[in-house]
C-alpha cells in the first residue's frame, strides 16, 4: 500500500498514481493531434492578449505566455518589483495565478552594501498545465489583463519587508508602496 499511496523512497518518493501519471504523460506528448491542440490553445492565448494590447514577449512560446511587466507597468521602477505588483494584481482582480520572473526571483541583494543587482527582465509567466484550462478559462485571464492595463496606474510598486537569505522570492513578504 506504501507504493500505491505515498511512494516509496527508491522511486524518488512517487506513488504509484504520480508514476501512471507520468507514463501517460511521455505517451501523450508524443501525439501530434495532442501536441497541435496543446500549442493552439497556448497561441491563441497570446494573440488575444496581443490584439488587446497586453505587452507580452514574443514568439509566444508552447506551454505559457509572458507579460512584459516593464512595458505593462512602466510608471514601476524596477526597485519596486513591477512584475511582483503584477503578478499580486491579477490574483486580486481575477484569481489569476502567475509566476513573477524578475527582480524578486533574479535580482541579487548585496547584504554588506544594501545594493541590488537587477535582471534584465521582469516578466509573469502565464503557464498554461496541460489539460487543465478550457479556451473560456482562458478569455477571463486575457479579460482580467485588459482590465489591469486600462487601469494600470492604479498598480502600485512593492517594497521587501522581510526575505530569506535563500530563495528568498518564495518566502519574502511584501508591502505595496503608499502614495
Amino acid at each position: 500500500m506504501l507504493i500505491l499511496i505515498e511512494g516509496f523512497t527508491t522511486y524518488g518518493g512517487l506513488a504509484g498514481r504520480d508514476l501512471e501519471a507520468i507514463a501517460i504523460g511521455l505517451e501523450e506528448v508524443l501525439e501530434e493531434r495532442y501536441l497541435e491542440h496543446r500549442v493552439g490553445q497556448v497561441r491563441r492565448f497570446g494573440e488575444k492578449l496581443r490584439a488587446a494590447g497586453v505587452p507580452i514577449v514574443l514568439p509566444i512560446g508552447g506551454h505559457g505566455v509572458y507579460l512584459d511587466a516593464r512595458r505593462f507597468l512602466p510608471h514601476i521602477p524596477q526597485p519596486q518589483f513591477p512584475a511582483q505588483a503584477l503578478t499580486c494584481a491579477l490574483y486580486l482582480e481575477g484569481g489569476v495565478r502567475g509566476v513573477e520572473i524578475g527582480g524578486l526571483m533574479l535580482g541579487k541583494l548585496d547584504e554588506f552594501t544594501g545594493q541590488w543587482t537587477w535582471p534584465e527582465l521582469e516578466l509573469v509567466r502565464l503557464a498554461v498545465p496541460r489539460r487543465v484550462y478550457t479556451d473560456a478559462h482562458l478569455d477571463h485571464v486575457v479579460d482580467v489583463c485588459t482590465r489591469l492595463l486600462a487601469e494600470r496606474e492604479k498598480i502600485r510598486g512593492l517594497k521587501v519587508v522581510a526575505r530569506a537569505p535563500v530563495l528568498p522570492h518564495f518566502t519574502a513578504r511584501l508591502e505595496p508602496i503608499a502614495k
